[in-house]
């Protein structure tokens, strides 16, 4: 089981929730931080002490108040954790239901866990850390898991978040061809261009380019 933890997690009701799993389980040694920056630094002030951590775990959402914050959203946390010290062991722990954003976290950040904050989401915490404590298996909350499994003719690739953050910044699709021949990515001409957002809007069910804007946004894809 694990010795020492911390967690960030800004709600207090959700931090009280968490810290009496974690005495349920027998772990005493925890602390808590409100705030993503804070957390980064008592996890890096802990390797440098010899003293490591060895789980996080970590809300997606945080509010922003009067502070200024380098590391504004769990997703940047657990990546920056994850290049920090490769061994430690991260749940994400939210509200967020998107397969996308989900999927990326146990992609790019390697989570070893996310559990879906809902009615059963203490026993499945409990659960996670359990699992997670003793072996490389993951762990995911049934809820959000059957999306991710499901397989589908077309995946969004890099290229594709790439037209996305161009078309949310308000450069036409004329402009981002031109953008795309200059550099040499494809696609660069007006057909292709119109296939690949043919295919992201039935992809996000969207009904234009608006919409399909809006919901990636919405899904923290963009």
């Amino acid at each position: 089981m694990f010795k020492k933890v911390i967690i960030a997690e800004d709600i207090d009701a959700m931090n009280l929730g968490i810290q009496q799993v974690l005495k349920d389980l027998n772990i005493v040694n925890f602390q808590h931080s409100r705030f993503c920056d804070d957390a980064f630094l008592k996890i890096r002030a802990a390797i440098q002490q010899n003293e490591p951590y060895d789980l996080l775990i970590s809300d997606l959402s945080f509010k922003t108040d009067h502070r200024k914050s380098d590391i504004t959203s769990g997703d940047e946390l657990v990546q920056k954790v994850r290049e920090l010290q490769s061994d430690i062991k991260i749940i994400a722990y939210s509200v967020e239901d998107k397969s996308y954003r989900i999927k990326s976290l146990f992609e790019d950040a390697e989570i070893d866990a996310f559990v879906l904050k809902g009615l059963n989401s203490i026993e499945e915490l409990k659960k996670a850390i359990s699992i997670i404590s003793t072996s490389d298996q993951k762990f995911i909350s049934p809820e959000v898991a059957s999306a991710l499994l499901e397989k589908n003719n077309f995946e969004i690739d890099d290229v594709d978040i790439k037209i996305l953050k161009y078309l949310s910044a308000g450069t036409s699709q004329d402009e981002i061809i031109e953008i795309f021949k200059n550099s040499d990515v494809k696609p660069n001409s007006k057909s292709a261009m119109e296939k690949r957002l043919a295919k992201l809007k039935d992809f996000f069910k969207a009904n234009n380019t608006v919409h399909l804007v809006s919901i990636t946004k919405d899904m923290g894809i963009i």
